[in-house]
Parts: C-alpha cells; sequence; structure tokens
C-alpha cells in the first residue's frame, strides 16, 4: 500500500530514573495517543511537569480520528494548535444523508456566522500527534519515554506506584497522580481489575483509506442501502494529502481478516466509486461498534481519561473529541491542586463532570448504531419508511440518525437562570464571539486564557467606582482576571468591543451584568450585576 504520510520514530532514552532504580514525580501519564500528549501539554502550559509513557515509539498508524470539532479546535487553539490543524485539514459544516439513490436531505452544522472554528475539521490522527509530541518537546516540562511499558501498576493513600519494563531493563515510579491514555485495552484499568462495561454490537465494519483524485466537495457524506452495497451504509469523509475516508457496513457474518485483504476490499471500492476511477489503498481495518464505560473515572490517586475511561461507536466522531475534553476537563483542577489553590476535592468533579459527557456520548451512539443497523425486519422498515418521509418532511429528519455528530457536553439545567432564559446553562463551555478594540480584532476565547475570568459587559465607558471595584477583585485573587466587553457603537478606547453583537446575544448579557469563567472556558455563573463579593465567593466554591 503507498502511504502518504511516514510515520516518525522516536529514539528510547534512558533516563537518570532507571539508573537510580527509582523516583517520584507530581503527575505521570501513561499512554503517548493523542489524549495522553493533549493533557501532557496542557498540563505544561499551567507549569506543571509530566512524565509520559508510552511502550511504542511512534504517532498512530493510520488515520484513526479524523474529524475533530469545534470545541476541540478551541482547545487546541488554546494549546497552540489550532491553525495548524486548520490549514493542513478539511475544514466542513455541510452533509448530506442518501437513501438508496437518492439524495434525500442535505445539512448544515453552522449556518451561523461569527464563529472562529468550523463545525469540524478532517485531519489524520497522527498529525496533531506529532505537533503534540513537538509542542511536548518544546515546554521542557514534558518528559516523553518511548518504549517504556508499564506492566504493573499499585496504589496507596498518598501515590500511585509504577513498575516499567524498557530495552536496557525495569524501574519503578511513584506519582502523585496518575493518568490512564493507555486506550481502550487499557494496562492500568487491568491492573486495577475495573470493569468495562457495556454493550458490543454484532456487526462489522470496514474502513478504508484511499488515495485519489476526487471533485467530491468537502461534506460528510453517508448512504442508507445505496446500490453499490445494497442492504447496508456507506460514509465517505474527505481528507488532506489526497485521503478519502471510506467506512462500509458488512455485517456480522463477514470474517474481518478476510474483509481486510485488498482482493477483498478493492471491489467493494469500485463498486462504489466506479471502475473508471483510480486509487491505492493506505490504510484498512475492520472494527466492531463497542459503546463501554468505567463505573467512574476517578480511583484515588489515578484519573481514567479517553479510550481507556470510555468507548464509543465511531459514527459522531465521539471518541476523540470526547477524550480531548476529558483533558481539558481534568488539567486545569490537577494545576490548581498541585499548586496548592484548591483541595484534593476538587478532583471528584472530573468524575462528576465527564461521566455524563460520556453517558450522553454512548447513548447517540447507541441510537446511532441502531439505525443503521436494525436488528430485525420490524425495525429496517421503521427506518426506511422515516427516511422515505425525510425526503420532504422536515420532522422526519429529525429522526434520521446517521451517527449524530459530537457536541460540547452542557449540563441540564432545570428553569431560568437568574438573568432569563438565554442565560447560558452553568458548566456549559463558552461560545466564541468577534471582538474589536480600536483596529484589533480578536475572540473571545482567545481573551479567555490562563486562569478564571470574570467578563463585565457595559453600554458605556466604566466610571471610576468599576474600574476600582473590578481592580481589587483581581489583585485579591492572582489567578482571576477581569475581561471587559462593550456593547456594539459604545465608544470605549479601553473595552473590547462586542463588534457584530454576537457576544450580548449568545451569553444573554445585559449591561451591568458579570459571567464567572472557569480556566476551562466553562461558565461558572452570571449576575446581573457587579457583585465582586459573589463573584469571589463563586470561583472559592470552585476551588474547594
Amino acid at each position: 500500500m503507498p502511504k502518504t504520510y511516514q510515520n516518525p520514530r522516536y529514539p528510547y532514552r534512558r533516563s537518570a530514573d532507571q539508573d537510580a532504580g527509582f523516583a517520584h514525580h507530581p503527575v505521570i501519564i501513561v499512554g503517548a495517543g493523542l489524549v495522553g500528549l493533549t493533557a501532557a501539554v496542557d498540563l505544561a502550559t499551567r507549569g506543571v511537569p509530566t512524565v509520559v509513557l508510552d511502550d511504542d515509539d511512534t504517532v498512530s498508524f493510520g488515520s484513526r480520528a479524523i474529524c475533530f470539532s469545534q470545541r476541540t479546535l478551541e482547545i487546541y487553539d488554546r494549546l497552540g494548535l489550532g491553525d495548524k490543524l486548520q490549514t493542513k485539514g478539511v475544514t466542513w459544516n455541510r452533509g448530506k444523508v442518501f437513501f438508496k439513490d437518492s439524495l434525500i436531505y442535505g445539512f448544515d452544522l453552522q449556518p451561523e456566522g461569527g464563529h472562529r472554528w468550523p463545525a469540524f475539521v478532517n485531519l489524520q490522527q497522527y498529525y496533531p500527534e506529532e505537533w503534540l509530541v513537538e509542542r511536548a518537546e518544546e515546554s521542557g516540562l514534558v518528559d516523553l519515554r518511548w518504549k517504556n511499558r508499564v506492566t504493573e501498576v499499585s496504589q496507596d493513600g498518598d501515590k500511585a506506584t509504577l513498575s516499567i519494563e524498557t530495552p536496557e531493563g525495569a524501574y519503578s515510579l511513584t506519582c502523585d497522580y496518575l493518568l490512564a491514555a493507555d486506550g481502550a485495552r487499557s494496562r492500568v484499568r487491568r491492573c486495577f481489575g475495573l470493569s468495562f462495561d457495556g454493550q458490543v454490537f454484532q456487526d462489522h465494519f470496514l474502513i478504508a483509506d484511499v488515495v485519489m483524485k476526487a471533485d467530491f466537495p468537502s461534506e460528510r457524506w453517508f448512504w442508507f442501502d445505496p446500490p453499490f452495497h445494497p442492504g447496508q451504509s456507506a460514509l465517505l469523509h474527505k481528507q488532506p494529502d489526497g485521503v478519502w475516508r471510506i467506512d462500509l457496513q458488512l455485517g456480522w457474518d463477514t470474517d474481518p481478516e478476510e474483509e481486510k485483504k485488498p482482493e477483498n476490499v478493492i471491489p467493494r471500492l469500485k463498486a462504489m466509486l466506479g471502475e473508471e476511477v483510480d486509487f491505492d489503498l493506505e490504510w484498512v481495518s475492520v472494527y466492531t461498534f463497542q459503546c463501554r464505560r468505567l463505573d467512574r473515572f476517578r480511583h484515588g490517586r489515578v484519573f481514567f481519561i479517553g479510550d481507556a475511561a470510555h468507548q464509543v461507536s465511531p459514527f459522531g466522531a465521539r471518541g476523540g473529541n470526547g477524550g480531548v475534553q476529558d483533558a481539558d476537563n481534568l488539567c486545569w483542577k490537577l494545576a490548581a491542586v498541585l499548586d496548592g489553590r484548591a483541595g484534593d476535592s476538587l478532583l471528584d468533579s472530573y468524575d462528576a463532570e465527564r461521566v455524563p459527557a460520556a453517558d450522553e456520548n454512548i447513548l447517540h451512539s447507541t441510537r446511532s448504531t441502531d439505525f443503521i443497523t436494525p436488528k430485525n425486519a420490524v425495525s429496517r422498515a421503521f427506518r426506511d419508511a422515516t427516511l422515505e418521509l425525510a425526503a420532504d418532511l422536515p420532522f422526519a429528519r429529525a429522526l434520521v440518525n446517521s451517527g449524530r455528530l459530537s457536541r460540547a457536553y452542557c449540563p441540564p439545567h432545570d428553569g431560568p437562570g437568574p438573568l432569563g432564559p438565554n442565560l447560558l446553562v452553568p458548566g456549559s463551555p463558552c461560545p466564541d464571539a468577534p471582538l474589536q478594540r480600536g483596529n484589533q480584532r480578536s475572540w473571545l476565547l482567545h481573551q479567555l486564557q490562563g486562569g478564571f475570568f470574570g467578563i463585565y459587559f457595559t453600554d458605556r465607558p466604566l466610571s471610576a467606582d468599576e474600574r476600582s471595584k473590578l481592580a481589587a477583585l483581581t489583585s485579591n485573587h492572582p489567578d482571576l482576571q477581569s475581561l471587559v466587553i462593550a456593547r456594539q457603537g459604545c465608544q470605549d478606547a479601553e473595552s473590547w468591543q462586542d463588534c457584530d453583537g454576537l457576544f450580548e446575544a449568545r451569553y444573554g448579557a445585559t449591561p451591568g451584568s458579570v459571567t464567572l469563567v472557569r480556566p476551562d472556558q466553562h461558565v461558572v455563573q452570571s449576575w446581573s450585576v457587579l457583585d465582586c463579593e459573589a463573584v469571589a465567593r463563586s470561583r472559592a466554591e470552585v476551588l474547594s
């Protein structure tokens, strides 16, 4: 098979810890994949050193996770990689759904303007992993140890202990906190004997990365029961380097090893693409749907993130995005605990917030799988009738599920907030909005980087009293900064202007209101007036 990408090989280096035979570190991460590397770089941006252990010496083989959602792009922008992903990747917002030989409808995931990032960027997983390795090495705070295989893990009240094998012998490490990012077959999870409960769906799917020249648009195309693959489903996605991702449903009564052979893959692809289309296979895999998770993601000193904590089917792009958002949720909390600004109990909120997020992803993935792979004739008849109605009736389109695409988790919330029904739900990620100050254009999330932020919205230049209150608030809490946003048209040279009125609309902001934002750019709480004591108290409650 030809290769558009050559995996880098990272050298094994003997560490000083091996010479000593034993050492202690604040944070150790097991697994240098997408999620583990994201956590390491995130912690480095917060000044936290880590040791990352991986039993391999390279990044992912094959494209694997390819759809990076808007929220994940926002996280990678904070880590200094957003522009790289967008420049190299394929941007898309639109998709089409086909039934048999007909287009039944199209959709737009981002019909509204005023967003820094698109709904999705398609990019082979090995690219961001390679860039994360570079960022980790540049930071000087990440000790990446390739060919370091973890064999045993245990913990007591104040530390976790790891046994590690290398090409030059074994050694041991202890740490204050251990992040298990070692995938669906997690060795760390097995060491603790933790059950990974859920459902395995009885179907096989073929993934093929195909190198070809094609004039298909940069859209997500999904077919139910197409003429080129009758009775099954198919998916087409564009990637960089002339690579196209094709997923083909195979059925449960197929042999995965046989189906991966080129002599069996190529005829299926020719039936889909046409005999006249020249293409080469770059990567082929066969998988089954699995939706599983741990009962808890925190176990004492050990935190499970990404596929080590939860596994979902690939339709909907929920696996990689969910894992990156796990790291985003956990790392600022670890940093706050390690530097003494918060107690250990803050770390319990990782479990409280990310388990429901995983449940939401599993729910959507399970519903997608049930719709894509009907279990009996009655289910198929209902599915097909829904698809036929969807061509003309909008209500039926809402029932079609070809993989509900990943969105950032928003906690449930009963009733309106203190500023009214349009207020963002506490715990939800901050929507972005364009800002302007003089000739300088920026984005809200670019300004919300570092620690906590109190966003103050005004329709006039700040008074001396307002300036004094904001200055006192931030001076008393070094990890809390203020950001003043003025209503569109307000003439205040020192404030950022809500240049398109989108901050006001998206946040339900009113003049004089304040929104407190966490270090991971999630909303804590909002107030209709500038109550500095309430803001300080809310920040303290988050950290308690």
